[in-house]
């Protein structure tokens, strides 16, 4: 499974970024998608978690400014990012789990500046 990444940039503090992911199968044949960041000199987390049973988590971090969405027919997975902030800079990497398989997209920096 290969993940396609796009959609990151620079913008300013209180601005807003969608980033996008086309998986080369369908987004309906995985068990999760989701999209982490790492940012300079910390672990990778988690921003935001979209499971088969269309749940979605969010760490506290972004909860009410994230959100994960899905447009089946491009067969593309989105997070929409609002209100950023500087904290917010990372790289962000796409990733999904299918059958046991652990699956990263290349990652795509955003910069938020103050």
């Amino acid at each position: 499974v290969q993940l396609q990444a796009s959609g990151g940039g620079l913008v300013q503090a209180g601005g807003s970024l969608r980033l996008s992911c086309a998986p080369s199968e369908s987004i309906y044949s995985f068990d999760v998608m989701a999209w982490y960041r790492q940012a300079p000199g910390k672990q990778r987390e988690l921003v935001a978690q979209f499971l088969s049973s269309g749940r979605a988590d969010y760490p506290d971090s972004v909860k009410g400014r994230f959100a994960f969405s899905t447009d089946g027919a491009k067969n593309t997975v989105y997070l929409k990012m609002n209100s950023l902030k500087p904290e917010d800079t990372a790289v962000y990497y796409c990733y999904t789990q299918q059958r046991g398989r652990h699956y990263w997209g290349q990652g795509t920096l955003v910069t938020v500046s103050s």
